[in-house]
């Protein structure tokens, strides 16, 4: 449960990250609705795209604010607007995948990739929604054919996915090497260390797993309750009694009202 409450702290905010960026104006689209040359520029824009566009970035914008059900209502409009938009639909599936309202979240991100089915975010994105309803062999399938999208800019990020939801499976030597993939790709991602981190301990590889702990906590603005909890509980499977509890004394100190601070505490450090 600890490795997996982890995971989606770590690995769910990251999801719709590339939304407004997903959001640019299909340039063919628009072309083929001019005989202009020229560059396609905003002016060229319909109205309701650009309204669509409007209402998308807003209903982006509350779902990472946490305002869920702003999210969803902004999004309505924006599907209203321009119902051709894929991204809109990737966003609604997000949202109702938050809300547990799993046959409405499946629809849209199906209905996503109707309208392309080369979006890698909306193959990313169901990827994890159904990783979440334990349909692994599915998602591992959407992941793999994310990364397989030529020139797919955020593969660490799909490979932080995919190597989750293995470690969710069980396949933790999968996970593994899904996650070392995704290291070597973006060694400065704390979400890819910790993960790999978590992996490493769970697999007995602990020399490596506190090789990267211990950059993760040296980075005040990120370590928090979990990392240091980590850490502590990798130096415990070393041997090394002073160290964890160093760890745990300062998990205790800066985060008193967590659940990692009871469980050091209790001195649990193997549950």
């Amino acid at each position: 449960m600890r490795a997996e409450r982890l995971a989606l702290q770590l690995a769910g905010v990251i999801l719709v990250c590339t939304l407004l960026a997903a959001c640019a104006i299909p340039a063919g689209r628009i072309a083929s609705q001019t005989a202009s040359p020229d560059r396609v520029t905003a002016s060229d824009e319909p109205e309701n795209t650009r309204r669509a566009r409007v209402r998308l970035e807003l209903a982006s914008a509350y779902f990472g604010r946490g305002q869920v059900v702003t999210a969803l209502d902004q999004v309505k409009q924006a599907i209203a607007a321009d119902p051709t938009m894929g991204p809109a639909f990737n966003l609604r599936g997000l949202i109702y995948s938050n809300l547990g309202d799993n046959a409405l979240a499946e629809e849209s991100f199906r209905r996503a990739l109707t309208l392309d089915a080369g979006d890698a975010d909306s193959m990313q994105n169901y990827g994890w929604h159904l990783c979440q309803q334990a349909r692994f062999a599915e998602a591992d399938a959407l992941f793999s054919r994310a990364l397989e999208v030529p020139r797919y800019r955020d593969a660490p990020r799909t490979l932080l996915t995919r190597g989750i939801c293995q470690a969710r499976s069980g396949n933790l030597e999968l996970a593994e090497h899904t996650l070392q993939r995704a290291f070597e790709l973006d060694a400065g991602n704390p979400a890819i260390a910790v993960n790999l981190s978590e992996v490493l301990y769970r697999r007995g590889s602990f020399e490596r797993a506190r090789f990267i702990m211990r950059r993760v906590n040296g980075m005040p603005d990120v370590s928090n309750a979990q990392t240091l909890w980590l850490a502590a509980r990798i130096e415990n499977k070393l041997g090394n009694s002073q160290a964890a509890l160093a760890m745990g004394d300062q998990l205790a100190a800066r985060f008193p009202e967590s659940p990692e601070a009871g469980a050091f505490e209790r001195r649990r450090f193997d549950d």
